[in-house]
């Protein structure tokens, strides 16, 4: 499949629906022409054409909240596609995560009760607290001091959690391996986000895996 192949509206237009890579919530809903979906795939983050400017826009190119793309893909008749993305910041103009922030019809007897607990939520959530501690430094904060210590300090930590993981492990502690695991799996999500590399990139990579060995 390639861009010729793809079935555009009457005015060169097809739906893109933006999807976050790791949780799968809906970002939101825009329009992609044959340019801007060749830039977005030329750059690696969502370009789209708005229906009111008539022009394309470089999603995050003023707000700094830019999407890199993990995957594109495209429904079976060719003409409405779904982009998966790493976001960095809101997807809305009005600064919530999604622009599908609001419902009007719920059912509670079809609803997952469980989806908020999933455990990719709570990941999701603690990356963010996370991104906003090394953004705001507010005093007193554990996550300020591993920042301002840098990235030598948060290398020891996590060769210190992971050697606890091993020595809970070792004795048989299952009770001492969670506490120390969650320290590990904590103190991993401040490396990546002092390495710049969103905990999303690396469910792509364990997705990937799983896919190839079937």
């Amino acid at each position: 499949m390639n861009i010729e192949e793809l079935t555009f509206d009457d005015k060169g237009l097809i739906p893109a629906i933006v999807q976050d890579a790791a949780t799968k919530e809906v970002l939101t809903l825009a329009y992609m022409n044959k340019e801007s979906l060749g830039k977005s795939i030329e750059t690696g983050e969502t370009w789209f054409f708005s229906r009111s400017r008539q022009e394309l826009w470089h999603k995050g190119a003023t707000s700094g909240n830019t999407q890199k793309i993990a995957e594109i893909k495209f429904d079976c008749d060719s003409d409405a596609l779904v982009v998966l993305v790493n976001p960095k910041g809101a997807a809305c103009h009005n600064g919530t995560t999604s622009c599908f922030a609001e419902s009007f019809y719920q059912n509670s007897e079809a609803s997952n009760a469980d989806f908020d607990s999933a455990p990719y939520k709570i990941l999701y959530n603690l990356e963010q607290v996370i991104k906003e501690r090394e953004a705001n430094r507010p005093e007193g904060a554990y996550t300020t001091y591993l920042f301002e210590k840098g990235v030598d300090k948060i290398l020891k930590k996590v060769g210190e959690e992971a050697s606890e993981v091993i020595i809970a492990a070792k004795n048989r502690d299952a009770e001492e391996l969670k506490w120390e695991s969650a320290d590990l799996l904590y103190h991993l999500l401040v490396l990546l986000r002092e390495q710049e590399l969103p905990f999303a990139e690396i469910l792509t990579v364990l997705e990937k895996r799983h896919q190839e060995k079937g």
